[in-house]
């Protein structure tokens, strides 16, 4: 199905231009922290302090991100005392979850190792799967560059 092209967009906008509202919104909740807070808000309204400990995040990092989500008007905080409780903005958002379930069902596991965004193996596994001993611990595993 095709993306949504504005209706004011004007007849010259390069297909990039078109599309650069899905980008913005798809890049919002590409880090796993904002996607992780995104899917819990949308099982309901929850405080920093439960998101916290519910994703095992330092509080400043948790706010960090809800404050990335409002801005985009994915979610809004409702204030209540002293504390906010922060709920998904767009229910439409259910929806999009729903679907990106269905097409990372109906591709298995090719979105999952996909070389350009999919999980990679570690230096330290790829040893393991090659039969090389493991550093001891607390040793980090040394490359070139760091």
């Amino acid at each position: 199905m095709p993306m949504k092209i504005a209706d004011d967009a004007p007849p010259t906008a390069s297909p990039r231009e078109d599309l650069a509202g899905a980008v913005a919104l798809f890049h919002s909740l590409s880090d796993p922290t904002r996607l992780a807070i995104a899917r819990r808000l949308a099982d309901g309204e929850r405080r920093v302090v439960d998101l916290t400990r519910e994703l095992g995040l330092p509080q400043s990092t948790v706010s960090s991100h809800l404050a990335c989500l409002r801005d985009c008007g994915l979610i809004a905080g409702r204030p209540e005392g002293r504390q906010v409780f922060y709920a998904l903005a767009v229910p439409d958002l259910l929806d999009l979850f729903a679907a990106a379930e269905t097409v990372l069902a109906a591709t298995g596991n090719a979105v999952t190792l996909c070389p350009n965004y999919g999980t990679r193996p570690t230096r330290a596994s790829a040893s393991r799967r090659r039969g090389v001993k493991r550093a001891a611990p607390g040793v980090a595993d040394w490359s070139p560059g760091r």
